[in-house]
């Protein structure tokens, strides 16, 4: 299940999708995202934490409210958790749990917590906001468009990027909440790059990289994806299909993505407010 490591960071990657877990630490505090996705996934990630954590206190980033990024939640009951402002007043937070218990559901799994939808302590409700803990200074991002409550976070002074569901080297744009937001969120990504020394980046899925050529190589295929995913649809599906080994089973989320960026076009066309935003 590890994925990297180094003296301060330890990623964790579920079978499911690449799916990844990091544990960031320094003598006096540690920082765990999105632990997930099988129970003995997450008690790996549990009982890692309990052999490092020591008399440091613990929190949780969740990058956004997908319910395979908070489906191990329960099992880190002590934690203090940080999130978007958007996912702590999420208003379909009993649906999100209840597709968790659907997945175990399907699959006969059994585990050994109560999944539940996080209790968030520290809302994040801006860009640029900070939160000092220990010896470490987080930045946040909001970063709307895969959902409508993700989180960028650079961790300082290691120089971690914490995207969530961006950047992936696995993944194309999964754009569920909104096309034109997605577009303005990797713009995001490029001033992050710009304003902060990043050393390590750490997607929702796939593999982490310390590599910045790859950061802005995965910044420049995720914005062509999504500046021509209606000029040149047909094309982008060819570059996908060459990029993304696993494009396959995933063909369909780029037909709906194509479908969601029409709607926000016509919408967008109808309104002078949303053209001159977009």
């Amino acid at each position: 299940m590890i994925h990297f490591t180094n003296e301060h960071l330890t990623v964790f990657q579920s079978s499911l999708y690449q799916t990844t877990s990091a544990v960031i630490q320094t003598d006096e505090v540690m920082i765990l995202t999105d632990p997930n996705w099988l129970p003995q996934e997450v008690q790996a990630i549990r009982e890692y934490v309990d052999r490092e954590l020591g008399e440091k206190s613990l929190y949780i980033i969740y990058t956004h409210s997908d319910f395979d990024h908070i489906i191990g939640s329960g099992a880190f009951p002590e934690a203090k958790v940080i999130a978007s402002e958007e996912l702590k007043n999420h208003e379909y937070k009993n649906e999100i749990v209840q597709k968790i218990h659907q997945f175990d559901q399907r699959y006969y799994i059994k585990r050994d917590y109560e999944p539940h939808y996080p209790q968030v302590d520290h809302a994040i409700s801006r860009d640029g906001e900070k939160l000092d803990l220990g010896d470490l200074s987080l930045t946040f991002y909001k970063a709307p468009g895969h959902t409508h409550d993700g989180l960028f976070t650079v961790v300082e002074p290691l120089g971690i990027f914490l995207s969530g569901d961006y950047l992936s080297d696995v993944e194309f744009p999964f754009i569920f909440s909104s096309y034109i937001d997605y577009k303005k969120t990797l713009k995001k990504t490029e001033s992050i790059l710009r304003d902060h020394t990043v050393h390590v980046h750490v997607p929702g899925h796939g593999s982490v990289t310390g590599d910045l050529a790859d950061v802005e190589r995965r910044i420049k295929e995720s914005t062509y994806y999504v500046d021509n995913l209606l000029k040149d649809s047909e094309n982008v599906g060819a570059f996908c299909r060459e990029r993304y080994a696993f494009f396959e089973g995933m063909k369909n989320i780029h037909s709906e993505n194509i479908e969601t960026a029409k709607k926000e076009a016509e919408k967008a066309d109808q309104s002078p407010d949303i053209r001159s935003d977009s």
